[in-house]
């Protein structure tokens, strides 16, 4: 249900923090109106009671569902009440109670479930104004709280010290202008001040349970999102391609968790950071990710962990661009993955080397791809990745790579390399099953002697063994600049040929 869970989450946090579109100077109907418009035009089924009594347009009982055709399922999510109040100004305030349940739920042909969220604030208007094609609305509160109230699966229900959830913001602010034509275009701004969580469970078998609290702080958001208009009953790869798009940035200040365990096994970890960021975007064009984070310090201890472990690193990053979309067309995609200045204390080296043999300077991993291939399906096509599943659908071809960027420093010794590689998926023989390779990557490795020189000092590497890795050094690397240097160029060829520095090896 992870696209049921993705698309009721969002049109929540829409609702709840962002109020959708009202019209300056219509009626609260319209505004009602519109707002269900955009619900159906998501994939909703939009129900509510209407009252109309003066200036204000109170909607009950609302209830908003959708299929879930990859899990033969149901799901949605129930509100109790929200009133559209006509100020008499050209604005409407949409108002919720200061405190509430609301319902996410989900069934299939063999069971149902159910989890209500207690969702407070200190009851401030979410205020709109604008006209029939461009409308902005504002959102402020000074505490807006989620805590989870009650769960229920197969009609039973869970007890209710059996999972315990609850998240505090403070100082939210929201800004939303959105454009409304062929296509519904939104531009948002977010601030909260700070987030704090906690979360609790216990095993209903065993003695085990444990927590899991933290907080942020100046959390950010900035984004774009573009959703098509008349579609009926649309599912995602309906919304991809009919124009569905979005791309944002969460960013924060600095954070800190806390995770216990205890019972049968006991288990510890502290970390925090000095801040980091999210950006997300997904159209027709593919889905990247791209997260940093900075400043990040570790602890962990446990029952099954020999001795307490405690890390630093200067930074963190993931990064992602794959395709969505079926293409008879080259498309972009890319990896990327650092770990830079990951140091460990002087009490843990002292561990492994006592006598400081070693350079104990913090240690870098960075890896940059590129590339260019062909999906041959929708990722978001029920049906094809059904085929996909029974093996009569192909996922896509490999066209090229390039290697950006390659390092890795440690211990005294330090690699780095490009390169740049074309594939021919007619030939998936030669390497055995593998579209066959053609192209050149430049390697260089500072420090190596040195390093094998300290690993003998310290026993840990025999002379035998040290002969071995040097001759193999030799076989792929040739001299390069700088004492204890080899560089390498190696070179792939589809006839299945592998040539290093001129030298034929295979």
């Amino acid at each position: 249900m992870s696209v049921f869970l993705a698309r009721s989450s969002s049109a929540a946090a829409i609702l709840i923090i962002s109020a959708q579109g009202a019209f300056a100077d219509v009626s609260a109907q319209d505004v009602w109106s519109d707002w269900k418009a955009y619900m159906t035009g998501t994939g909703y089924t939009v129900t509510g009671t209407e009252s109309m009594s003066g200036n204000t347009l109170t909607v009950s009982d609302i209830t908003m569902t959708m299929p879930i055709p990859e899990e033969d399922a149901t799901g949605g999510f129930m509100m109790p009440e929200i009133k559209f109040v006509e100020n008499g100004d050209g604005t409407v305030n949409m108002l919720l109670p200061k405190e509430f349940p609301m319902s996410f739920v989900g069934s299939d042909d063999k069971e149902k479930f159910s989890v209500e969220i207690l969702f407070s604030h200190d009851g401030a208007p979410m205020v709109v104004s604008g006209d029939t094609s461009a409308m902005a609305y504002d959102y402020a509160s000074s505490k807006v709280t989620m805590t989870l109230n009650k769960i229920e699966a197969t009609g039973e229900d869970v007890p209710d010290d059996l999972v315990k959830a609850s998240v505090v913001f403070s100082d939210v602010a929201t800004k939303t202008n959105m454009q409304i034509a062929d296509l519904r275009s939104y531009d948002q701004t977010m601030t909260i001040a700070d987030v704090n969580y906690d979360f609790s469970f216990k095993d209903p078998e065993s003695a085990d349970s444990g927590t899991v609290t933290g907080a942020m702080s100046k959390l950010t958001f900035a984004g774009t999102s573009v959703v098509p208009n008349g579609l009926k009953n649309p599912q995602m790869s309906d919304l991809i391609k009919a124009g569905f798009g979005f791309d944002g940035t969460f960013a924060h200040a600095g954070g800190n968790t806390n995770v216990s365990v205890t019972g049968s096994d006991s288990f510890d970890l502290q970390s925090s950071s000095t801040g980091g960021d999210i950006a997300m975007a997904m159209s027709q064009d593919g889905l990247s990710y791209d997260v940093k984070q900075q400043g990040i310090s570790l602890n962990v201890s446990g029952s099954e962990i020999p001795f307490p472990l405690a890390l630093t690193m200067a930074e963190t990053g993931f990064k992602l661009l794959m395709p969505v979309s079926q293409s008879d067309a080259e498309q972009d995609f890319a990896l990327g993955v650092t770990l830079r200045d990951f140091a460990v204390p002087e009490m843990l080296w002292g561990m492994v080397d006592p006598t400081g043999t070693l350079p104990h300077d913090p240690a870098t991993i960075v890896l940059d791809l590129a590339g260019k291939g062909k999906l041959l399906l929708d990722l978001f096509d029920a049906k094809a990745l059904e085929g996909l599943e029974r093996g009569d659908q192909e996922p896509g071809e490999l066209n090229a790579v390039s290697i950006k960027q390659l390092l890795v420093s440690a211990a005294g010794a330090k690699l780095t390399g490009t390169g740049d590689f074309t594939f021919n998926n007619a030939d998936l023989d030669t390497y055995d099953g593998m579209p066959a390779p053609d192209g050149v990557a430049n390697l260089k490795l500072e420090g190596a002697n040195g390093l094998i020189d300290n690993l003998i000092k310290m026993g840990l590497v025999s002379d035998s063994d040290a002969m071995g890795a040097r001759m193999m050094m030799g076989m792929f690397g040739v001299p390069g600049e700088g004492e204890d240097t080899l560089t390498s160029e190696i070179k792939v060829s589809e006839d299945g040929q592998i040539h290093a520095n001129g030298q034929r090896i295979k």
